[in-house]
C-alpha cells in the first residue's frame, strides 16, 4: 500500500525548549515507528533569537538551514505544548522565521501533522486548534485524523522519556501512517 510514497522525509519541530519535554519525546517515539524508507529529523528551534523584521533579508544562518529543511521536506510533524491556551513562543517564533520574508513562505503547501503532551488534562487541544488556524495562513496541509492530545502526559513516559503507553504508541503509529498518505497526495507521488 506505501511502496509507491517513498523514500519519504519529514521534519519535526518542538514547540518546547524545556528539558525533559514530553513533546520533543512523542517525536522521538515517533522515529521508532516509522513506515520503512521514511525518515523524520528533528529540528531544534528553541535557539532561534527572537524574529525581527530587520532580519528579512539576511536571517541568521540556523534560520537559513532551517528554512533549506523545511522546503527539502515531504511533510512536516509539530509536536508543541500549550501555553496560556494557545501555541508556545518557541514555535511561533520558528513559524514567523519559516514564513519570512515576503513571499518566501518555506512553508507553503506542506502537508502537516500536529501532536501534543501536556502534563494538563486537556493534552493541548487549544495549542493545536491555533496551530491550524495559523496554518490556514500558511497554506499549510495538515491531516485532521487521528488526533493525538496526549493529556496527564507523565504517566505515559517512563523515567528515561521513552513512550511506554500503548494507545499512546498506537494513535502516534496511526498519525504518521496518515501524514504519509497525505504526503503522498499533496505532493502528487
Amino acid at each position: 500500500m506505501f511502496s509507491n510514497f517513498f523514500p519519504m522525509k519529514i521534519l519535526g519541530i518542538s514547540g518546547s525548549n524545556r528539558k525533559g519535554s514530553f513533546n520533543t519525546a512523542l517525536l522521538e517515539a515517533a522515529k521508532e515507528m516509522l513506515l520503512e524508507d521514511t525518515t523524520l529529523e528533528i529540528f531544534d528551534v528553541s535557539s532561534f533569537p527572537l524574529y525581527s523584521q530587520n532580519s528579512d533579508r539576511n536571517p541568521p544562518e540556523i534560520v537559513r538551514e532551517f528554512k533549506q529543511k523545511i522546503k527539502a521536506t515531504d511533510a512536516i510533524l509539530i509536536a508543541s505544548p500549550e501555553h496560556n491556551y494557545s501555541i508556545t513562543a518557541v514555535l511561533k517564533n520558528a513559524i514567523e522565521w519559516g514564513n519570512r520574508p515576503s513571499g518566501d513562505n518555506s512553508w507553503e503547501s506542506k502537508p502537516a501533522a500536529i501532536i501534543s503532551a501536556s502534563s494538563g488534562v486537556r493534552g493541548g487541544v487549544r495549542s493545536q486548534l491555533h496551530l491550524r488556524q495559523i496554518m490556514v495562513d500558511l497554506n499549510m496541509h495538515p491531516i485532521n485524523d487521528p488526533e493525538l492530545l496526549l493529556g496527564r502526559a507523565r504517566e505515559s513516559f517512563d523515567s528515561e522519556l521513552k513512550l511506554k503507553d500503548e494507545a499512546t504508541r498506537q494513535t502516534l503509529k496511526s498519525v504518521l501512517e496518515n501524514l504519509t498518505v497525505w504526503a503522498a497526495k499533496v505532493n502528487n507521488y
